[in-house]
């Protein structure tokens, strides 16, 4: 007598795996008789269908976690990245400067070189030094 697929529908009515699912011996017409959810829930209530104990080691044990590439928290140097993002915007509006020819290429080379020395607080700051200068 195949009752495989009646073993599957247990397995999904009940939340467990197939392996875990035996059916009495003597309640076999009956198992084979049932067709939906509700007959199986039924027939598990009258001690049919039985689910095995989870054989095996249940306790799990944390692995360590492991101090790698990702896993470093270092605090961030703040002046860093305020310089980074100021000179990145900086250059950025130079070239465009350039690129339309508001400024020569001797300005663009000496504002650069104050950009990278730090002169600059803003972008209005290094315009307004475009303007005393002459470039603008």
């Amino acid at each position: 007598m195949q009752l495989r697929n009646k073993k599957e529908l247990a397995a999904k009515v009940l939340g467990v795996g197939k392996g875990r699912i035996v059916f009495s011996a003597g309640n076999l017409a009956e198992i084979k008789e049932a067709i939906t959810r509700q007959d199986i829930l039924d027939l598990h209530k009258a001690g049919a269908i039985t689910i095995k104990e989870i054989k095996g080691r249940k306790k799990i044990v944390k692995r360590k976690n492991r101090r790698r590439t990702g896993k470093i928290k270092k605090s961030i140097n703040k002046s860093k990245q305020e310089y980074v993002i100021i000179t990145r915007k900086l250059r950025t509006h130079l070239k465009h400067l350039k690129k339309t020819n508001m400024i020569g290429k001797e300005d663009y080379r000496n504002m650069r070189k104050m950009i990278r020395a730090r002169k600059f607080k803003s972008k209005r700051h290094l315009k307004e030094a475009l303007e005393e200068h002459g470039g603008k």
